[in-house]
């Protein structure tokens, strides 16, 4: 059979590496002058390959429509993966958060990996090729079949179609939503496209910009209804001050959290959103206090504004004593019990209230899609169109950061170049 694949990212490569596989003639088509752009930035261009953890955890990192992948995660694991780089000679370690990189630490070069088997394997690929219109034909029974697609150059016939253009985020890599217009096109529903996997904007721009740049490290962030005192979502791990909010991994995989909330954008314009950041997690405020007294009674003749140089970023120490509204110039022996207090309040309350996600091309991936009700989650088949299949970002699936994004592509990617049940 003639298979085209529309899309060179992982997902794409990946069908098309499966479709060959199994004996099928393979065009890759591309619009972009290279394959895998996107993934060359993925984990700050290290490449965030998966996770360690078993494929049941995937689905309970993936918020968005988990359980729909389940077959697909049964079919090509994490392992699988992790196997094939392996036999193109490149090898893989475990960081912290069960997160799998190349040894080498370059994003490029799982590319290669990609490559290289797509070379291997002969698949014919098509590079600055814009695909315009899936052509499809009425079969007797009413049902619509593929039989190519028309590109900006020429029309391909094909017997099967893999559709894998990805989502709308980062559209300088070709993810400009392309996808959803074909699918539209042949009668398939597209789910509300938001960001997912964002950086959040902050009402509080002044501690922003102050802390611009500071990453913190082991902390404890909680996000809170200020009107219920409802807990919306809470993690542990690393994050970012921005110019306009906030970043950083959990902040991230928190955005795909509220994204699935309906009613948040009312919430946020509401200000009622606030993030909550626990700066010493490890301490109780107790123990915390305790420390605090320490630090403080080894310079006691010392400024207050001294007096955090062992517990602080340097950068968040003005901001801290801002906001505890006590002298910088007090000296230290003079603080009291209140000013501890309220010391130790900041430290294992540090609140900034969320305004908004940032613009769907800074997002790291899409929320939304084609609607899973109109594919076969153990073939990826339309159930609009036949031979028509789709892979990765462009169906409604997506998780929280940690490498799972990535497994989606793989593992739809391999189902879909099976070209099952047709």
């Amino acid at each position: 059979m003639k298979v085209v694949v529309i899309g060179g990212g992982p997902a794409g490569m990946m069908a098309a590496i499966s479709a060959r596989e199994n004996g099928h003639q393979v065009i890759l088509l591309e619009k972009m002058k290279m394959l895998g752009k996107k993934l060359l930035i993925t984990g700050k261009g290290r490449c965030n390959i998966t996770s360690s953890l078993g494929m049941e955890e995937f689905i309970k990192n993936t918020p968005g429509n988990g359980k729909f992948l389940y077959s697909c995660y049964q079919r090509y694991t994490n392992q699988d993966i992790i196997r094939f780089l392996r036999e193109q000679g490149l090898e893989v370690k475990e960081e912290r958060g069960n997160r799998i990189f190349p040894v080498t630490d370059k994003s490029e070069d799982v590319l290669k990996c990609f490559t290289k088997k797509l070379k291997e394997l002969e698949i014919e690929i098509k590079y600055h090729t814009e695909v315009l219109q899936i052509l499809v034909e009425q079969k007797e029974e009413g049902k619509a079949v593929v039989r190519g697609v028309k590109t900006k150059q020429e029309e391909i016939k094909a017997d099967k179609i893999i559709l894998a253009t990805g989502g709308k985020s980062y559209p300088l890599t070709g993810s400009t939503g392309d996808g959803y217009r074909l699918a539209e096109a042949l009668g398939h529903s597209i789910t509300e496209i938001k960001p997912s996997l964002v950086p959040l904007e902050s009402y509080d721009q002044k501690i922003c910009k102050q802390l611009q740049g500071v990453s913190l490290k082991n902390v404890k962030i909680k996000f809170m209804n200020k009107e219920t005192k409802k807990l919306i979502y809470q993690d542990f791990g690393e994050m970012l001050f921005t110019h306009f909010g906030i970043s950083g991994p959990i902040i991230l995989s928190a955005s795909a959290h509220l994204v699935k909330d309906q009613t948040i954008n009312q919430k946020l314009k509401k200000q009622v959103i606030y993030l909550e950041i626990d700066l010493k997690p490890a301490l109780s405020e107790e123990k915390l206090e305790e420390r605090i007294q320490r630090d403080f009674q080894e310079i006691k003749n010392k400024q207050f504004k001294n007096g955090f140089r062992k517990l602080l970023p340097q950068k968040m120490i003005p901001t801290v004593i801002e906001m505890s509204e006590i002298n910088p110039d007090k000296p230290i022996h003079t603080i009291t019990k209140e000013e501890r207090r309220k010391i130790i309040e900041i430290l294992k309350h540090f609140r900034i209230r969320i305004k908004n996600f940032r613009p769907i091309e800074e997002a790291i991936i899409t929320s939304g899609g084609i609607n899973i009700k109109e594919i076969n989650p153990k073939t990826l088949q339309s159930k609009k169109v036949e031979g028509l299949y789709f892979a990765g970002e462009i169906i409604d699936v997506d998780s929280y950061t940690g490498g799972f994004n990535l497994q989606i592509a793989y593992s739809t990617g391999y189902v879909a170049g099976q070209l099952e049940g047709a």
